[in-house]
Formats: C-alpha cells, sequence, structure tokens
C-alpha cells in the first residue's frame, strides 16, 4: 500500500513511545488496513534507527564496565533468571548486543590482560559459546541471540530469507508472463558489479513509465531507507540500464512517488497491467 506520510508519522509516534513490538496489536486495532508484515517492516526499520543513534552510548568504556560488573553482581547473588535480558531491558539495548558487550569485557580478562580483544574473537565467541569457558555465560548469550526479535544473526537471517523469497515470487510473475529476463548471478557473469535483481531483455511499460529493470524489497519504503538505496544502488541502476521499478512489496510512503528520481517507478506489487512490445505490435496489426 501507499502509506499517507502523515499516517506513517503517526505509527512511528506509537511505536516510539512503546518499549517493545507488542504495540503493533494496537496499531493494527487503529489501522485495520495496514497489514501486519508492513507494521513488523516499519519496526524493525525504527529500531535499526535507533541502535545506530544510541550505539555509542552504550560503548563508553566505563558503561561496558558498569555492565559487566552488573552482571558479576547477579551471578555472585545466584540470580536465577536471564541476568543479560534483564539488563537489556532495563538499559534498553538489544540483549544480542549487551551479550556482545560483555562476551568483550568477558574474553579481555581471559585472553588478553584486560586490553580489548579483536572483533574476530568476539564474533567467534558469540557464534561458539564453548569458547567462553564459562557455562553459565554460554547459556545467557545463547538465550539473548535465540529471543532477541530485533537484532541479531536469527533475525538477520529471517530478513535474508524473507528477501529471497520475495525475490522468487517476481521471477515466477515474470516467467508466468513470458518476460525474458537476467537476473543478478546472469548479470554478474556478464561482468557487472553493482546489479539490479532484474535486468528486463526487452523493456515493459506501467503507467506511461518505461521499465527496464526491477528491484525487489521486501519492507517498507521509508524516506530514510529509500534515500540510501537511491544513493547506493538506484542512481547506479538508472545511470547504467535507463528508467525502472522498485518494489516495497510491504509498501511505501505515498510521497516518495511524487519527490522520487525521473525514471524510477516505485510500486508494491508488480502491476496488473503492463504494454509488452508484444502487446503494441498486436495492436498495431488490429
Amino acid at each position: 500500500m501507499a502509506m499517507p506520510l502523515a499516517k506513517y508519522k503517526r505509527i512511528i509516534s506509537i511505536i516510539k513511545s512503546s518499549t517493545s513490538r507488542d504495540c503493533l496489536d494496537e496499531i493494527l486495532k487503529q489501522y485495520p488496513g495496514v497489514t501486519y508484515n508492513t507494521l513488523v517492516s516499519i519496526y524493525s526499520q525504527e529500531y535499526q534507527k535507533k541502535i545506530k543513534k544510541e550505539f555509542h552510548r552504550h560503548h563508553f568504556s566505563e558503561t561496558m564496565e558498569n555492565y559487566y560488573q552488573r552482571y558479576l553482581a547477579m551471578i555472585n547473588q545466584e540470580y536465577q533468571s536471564s541476568i543479560l535480558q534483564t539488563i537489556a531491558n532495563e538499559v534498553d539495548l538489544s540483549a544480542y548486543l549487551l551479550a556482545r558487550i560483555i562476551v568483550e569485557k568477558h574474553l579481555s580478562r581471559l585472553y588478553h590482560n584486560g586490553n580489548s580483544p579483536p572483533r574476530t574473537a568476539v564474533t567467534n565467541a558469540m557464534k561458539d559459546t564453548t569458547l567462553l569457558q564459562d557455562n553459565r555465560l554460554a547459556r545467557e548469550v545463547e538465550q539473548c541471540i535465540l529471543n532477541d526479535s530485533n537484532y541479531g544473526p536469527l533475525i538477520e537471517n529471517v530478513k535474508h530469507s524473507i528477501g529471497l523469497e520475495y525475490e522468487y515470487i517476481l521471477r515466477e510473475k515474470l516467467n508466468n508472463l513470458a518476460l525474458a529476463f537476467l537476473d543478478e548471478n546472469d548479470m554478474r557473469l556478464q561482468g557487472y558489479d553493482k546489479t539490479p535483481d532484474i535486468k528486463l531483455e526487452v523493456p515493459i511499460a506501467v503507467n506511461g513509465d518505461i521499465v527496464n529493470w526491477v528491484e525487489s524489497k521486501a519492507s517498507f519504503g521509508d524516506e530514510h531507507s529509500h534515500a540510501m538505496y537511491m544513493k547506493d544502488q538506484y542512481y547506479s541502476y538508472l545511470n547504467r540500464f535507463g528508467p525502472g521499478m522498485v518494489i516495497y512489496w510491504f509498501g511505501f510512503i505515498k510521497e516518495l512517488n511524487l519527490d522520487s528520481q525521473p525514471g524510477i517507478l516505485i510500486v508494491d506489487s508488480f502491476p496488473a497491467e503492463i504494454i509488452t512490445l508484444k502487446t503494441c505490435r498486436d495492436h498495431d496489426i488490429n
């Protein structure tokens, strides 16, 4: 759906006033026309912005040491519940990121004489908790990874899988329409580095706009993400392949189509009505 900017801002306001994604159920009641997948995507994007904005606040040396000492104190008090998740909730930080901080402090004492360990060492310990040589901390870290519904490797894997699913849906749609195309793998074999998901062999027209390529985004198109994609991807596609189309499968801010770069059409599904070269030929013959 193309969501008016005013409605998007009202939804963001509700999300920012909440401490968890439980607010999505309330938003669904207020805005029944908005799908749950759309709200999850909007919530996830807002959470990512928050993490980036507040990252440094949680990574000052004194702050990290404070978190670690709180963890050790709660261990000594024989705290039975998940300590890291409790601290993460109290300081309003992703459980996965809090676990990384504690693992970094733990490794610095275990292997590095109090000095900061290499980032790779922290990453490896998050993947293989036996490297921590501490059963309780290993369980705590594993719980954070499994239970963090907003950030971490499991969430990234889910997003990646959803992205692949919608790329498959797009390819199937093109195949059913008998439209010849190259996908990313085909284009990389031809030597291209930056490639859209789909490069049409023969352009199509959508509402009078020519489309040479299609980019699939299994997300909501907000102003921030769209601007980032414009800079990192879309401008390059436009310059190399001409006009194209972006599909934000979970909707987008309506005003983006008004403010967007000419030559880039924004939609939320593959258009039901398109004009192909065959359509034009058949029309001329008749």
